[in-house]
């Protein structure tokens, strides 16, 4: 498996049938592909798709149908359009089960950094700060670490998303849960030792006696 495919399957467990769920743009985008399109579990879009469906194949797009991201989409049967209006307010009425979101940065207070980098061009801050404020279960989908420099770090230097604890951070080398005491560390990726996961760390990481090996979905 690729590090994407390990991410995107892990999360898709965390997915249960009869819920609403927000997938961020990029890699939690892919998680929908890992997703029985018959298990009930029906993705929202903040551009206005409830009941979005995975990527079509090549040829078969829509230019009509794209996610937040502008990407091509699909949509599952039973599928509705609506506007901004309705789309946000199901995100901050608290009406998203849970949502995957992308991230820059995670700290030791489980804060998510994942809206802008200073000096760069943010073509729209889209709704990452609603949803991380919004959703019932906040899932970060990311690399453990970009160019060698870990992600999960004592302290976001980003701006933050938010300052609500996330629920689960899911990358390609591990699980970690955001606690009270800190960040846990829950599960190790197929191949991968705990000591490889505390040298990609630089923040502070509770260890377990036993940690398993991830499952996936799929």
């Amino acid at each position: 498996m690729t590090p994407d495919e390990i991410i995107q399957r892990r999360v898709a467990r965390e997915l249960h049938p009869g819920t609403l769920v927000n997938l961020g743009i990029g890699l939690p985008t892919g998680v929908a592909q890992y997703i029985d399109p018959n298990a009930g579990i029906l993705f929202q879009s903040e551009n206005g798709i409830v009941g979005m469906g995975s990527r079509p194949p090549e040829g078969m797009e829509d230019e009509e149908l794209t996610d937040a991201g502008g990407i091509f989409t699909t949509a599952v049967p039973g599928a509705a359009t609506v506007d901004s209006t309705f789309s946000f307010g199901l995100i901050r009425g608290g009406h998203l089960d849970a949502t995957v979101l992308g991230g820059l940065e995670v700290d030791e207070h489980g804060h998510l950094a994942n809206w802008v980098v200073p000096g760069k061009m943010v073509p729209g801050m889209g709704g990452a700060m609603d949803l991380v404020s919004g959703a019932r279960r906040v899932i970060v989908a990311m690399q453990h670490t970009a160019k060698g420099r870990p992600k999960i770090v004592p302290e976001c230097k980003l701006p933050l998303t938010s300052t609500r604890r996330v629920t689960l951070i899911v990358t390609d080398m591990a699980v970690i849960e955001p606690t009270d005491l800190g960040l846990i560390l829950l599960e190790r990726a197929p191949g991968v030792e705990v000591g490889q996961i505390v040298a990609a760390t630089s923040a502070r990481l509770g260890v377990p006696d036993y940690v398993p090996e991830m499952a996936f979905a799929g």
